[in-house]
């Protein structure tokens, strides 16, 4: 064994043009090349789906505090702020067992199968009365039209927030989500700090406002949420509402446009989907697999971690590449750089990850995409681009900042 990989001669390099407009040829070099990548820059990544699903269930850290001395916490120092700003290192997202398991089982008493399902209604709506909009205009950008407020509604509708600066609100959650790209700045990690202190502000007034003020809601079912006696505190609370708050639509908004462009761009793909409406569940897995809303997700060793006949060191942060994972040849076949909505192990993507901290929202997500872009595929026949998309500037939540469509 050898704890540094020798000789890459390729490096994780995601600020060029070539990878803003397409990673995946990137991501196939790294696979090929350095698929257990020691980054200069003090992390580490792997790139192999098995590798990738190995280290998702593995047990390894998700508090980034466990990160030892070297160039990933002399960025946080260096900008003068703590190694987990977001959320104060509170949500569940960012706890190992057995803070997790706790605050996990405490959320998933209310956010469960039967309150997702209650929100079909409401999303048909949602959609129907966009589409309604769309096809008024002859066409537009989905993301502002489709993508962006069906989540949106839809999480806050469900949380039951009171009414806020929604404008506001979207901006601090465009902000705080900077916490998860794998290469940040000192710059942008004082802005996320000052964005985790303000929106953390507004989701606790929300908090306070419903303690008041009760419903049939999940933030009031939160409030009362009870395991053995054990409730969450007021700072846990919060938290998790903001956890579930920008989660419940930053990602999801990602699904639907990567989808839409994903199956403009391959109509094969799309006309089979058409002529065959059995196959919108898989067809929603195989979106997601092909071009998946979360591209990165992360660990931290505990102790000295054997992969791919390397070993990465103690306390190090290590990124999993969701996004190659789901194209790795080497299990999907050598069709896994194309799509195919009949794609029959396609559930097996790791885009809402794997092990304890399997995203909680993966039901809801699947269930909107779903919706949203089956109803916009099957009512407009000559659905096409109209124009270039705009990718946005992000590397782990990679999706377009404008998707131009005609009917």
């Amino acid at each position: 064994m050898t704890a540094v990989p020798a000789n890459e001669s390729v490096i994780f390099n995601p600020f060029t043009p070539e990878f803003k407009n397409d990673p995946y040829p990137h991501y196939a070099q790294l696979r090929r090349e350095v698929p257990v990548h020691d980054h200069p820059l003090g992390f580490w990544m792997l790139s192999r789906y098995d590798d990738v699903h190995a280290l998702l269930r593995s047990g390894m850290s998700v508090e980034q505090r466990n990160v030892g001395a070297g160039p990933f916490r002399k960025t946080y120092e260096y900008a003068g702020v703590p190694i987990e700003p977001r959320l104060s290192g509170l949500a569940m997202l960012d706890r190992d067992p057995p803070a997790h398991t706790r605050l996990r089982k405490l959320v998933a008493k209310v956010f469960t199968p039967r309150a997702i399902e209650s929100m079909e209604p409401l999303i048909r709506d949602l959609v129907g009365d966009a589409l309604d909009e769309l096809a008024c205009d002859g066409g537009g950008d989905l993301v502002p039209a489709l993508a962006f407020p069906l989540p949106f509604t839809v999480i806050s509708r469900m949380l039951g927030m009171p009414p806020t600066d929604e404008d506001r609100l979207r901006a601090l959650t465009d902000t705080l989500m900077r916490s998860v790209e794998p290469v940040t700045g000192p710059d942008v990690l004082r802005s996320v700090e000052a964005a985790d202190v303000e929106l953390t502000a507004m989701i606790g007034e929300a908090v306070a406002w419903k303690r008041h003020n009760p419903g049939d809601d999940l933030l009031t079912a939160l409030l009362a949420a009870e395991e053995g006696g054990d409730v969450l505190n007021g700072e846990e609370l919060v938290a998790q509402v903001t956890l579930l708050y920008v989660a419940g639509h930053e990602t999801t908004v990602n699904l639907i446009s990567n989808g839409t462009v994903a199956l403009l761009r391959n109509p094969d793909q799309l006309a089979l989907l058409r002529a065959r409406p059995d196959l919108e569940d898989n067809a929603i897995e195989e979106l997601l697999r092909y071009d998946t809303a979360v591209h990165i997700s992360r660990r931290v060793t505990l102790e000295p971690y054997e992969v791919g006949g390397h070993v990465i060191p103690a306390r190090s942060f290590v990124l999993a590449n969701l996004a190659s994972a789901n194209r790795d040849e080497a299990f999907w076949g050598p069709d896994a750089e194309r799509l195919r909505v009949d794609r029959p192990n396609t559930r097996r993507q790791l885009s809402f990850g794997s092990g304890i901290h399997f995203c909680l929202g993966a039901a809801l997500a699947r269930l909107e995409g779903k919706i949203a872009i089956g109803e916009l595929v099957r009512r407009f026949p000559g659905l096409r681009l109209d124009g270039e998309v705009e990718w946005n500037d992000r590397i782990s939540l990679r999706g377009p900042a404008r998707l131009p469509v005609r009917l």
